[in-house]
């Protein structure tokens, strides 16, 4: 069984940047942001002065309401590299399957969703370096006989629409056999309803949304990994530098460790 699409990562950039800023001893740190905030003045946001990013705020911990603000991993990270380009940070909330539509007609600057880079979406849009990993997991009632990948042939798979959870169950067991939701909350009530027999997300928002819903369960077998990066219009090759070279030097200070670990608690 075909388990895993083939994961290709925008690095090049990235690793340009850490070299340069590596070279200049204890002074590195000042320089690395200094170069960041160069490479900022060069670009262009949708609004000047605004980081405007599109997510779909269903997906937690990485993006969630608490009241009417969207908060999350990926409003974090968003906010610290807005922060590091002299930006304000604005959140477009949608459908995830219109977020890549949205940065490459330039009504947003950049899409922060746990979003997988895969081949398919880099004919269509550029990725920054990843910035986490995730793992596609699959959610079945408790008295599920699904025990792994293996035993979903010829069952009824829910997935978020236009998720690599939806590229992956359609390429491992058949269109037919895969049911399209908007949400991901949607996937799990219809499997609390017995509408599909199991339901394939990212792993986090996968507790999340069994920890608010009776009787059913994660299994322990993992069904993909996988890498997260921002998307960002191929037409913004300045703006992918500069959230780059801030990733790096958010990796390097360890901001980007600490906001996943206030989200993430290890297994």
């Amino acid at each position: 069984m075909k388990r895993i699409l083939a994961l290709v990562l925008t690095v090049i950039m990235g690793a340009a940047l850490l070299t340069g800023c590596g070279s200049g001893g204890a002074s590195s740190g000042g320089n690395a942001e200094q170069s960041t905030k160069e490479a900022a003045a060069d670009i262009k946001t949708v609004t000047d002065g605004v980081l405007t990013m599109a997510t779909n705020a269903y997906f937690p911990p990485y993006e969630y309401y608490e009241g009417s603000e969207i908060v999350g991993i990926d409003a974090e990270i968003a906010k610290a590299v807005a922060d590091k380009l002299g930006l304000e940070l604005q959140i477009q909330d949608m459908e995830f399957d219109s977020i890549i539509t949205a940065v490459q007609t330039g009504k947003a600057d950049m899409g922060l969703a746990g979003m997988t880079v895969t081949e398919e979406r880099l004919k269509n849009i550029n990725f920054s370096d990843s910035y986490a990993t995730g793992i596609q997991a699959i959610v079945v009632k408790e008295d599920s006989d699904i025990t792994g990948p293996d035993d979903l042939k010829g069952k009824k798979i829910g997935v978020q629409l236009s998720t690599t959870g939806d590229i992956y169950a359609c390429g491992d067991f058949g269109e037919e056999n895969v049911e399209k939701y908007n949400k991901g909350n949607d996937a799990i009530l219809a499997l609390a309803s017995d509408k599909v027999d199991a339901v394939i997300i990212d792993n986090e928002p996968a507790k999340s949304y069994v920890a608010a819903t009776k009787g059913l369960k994660v299994l322990d077998t993992e069904y993909v990994q996988e890498e997260y990066a921002a998307c960002i219009s191929k037409d913004n090759e300045a703006l992918l530098t500069a959230v780059n070279g801030a990733l790096a030097e958010l990796k390097a200070d360890g901001t980007l460790q600490a906001i996943l670990d206030k989200y993430i608690q290890a297994d």
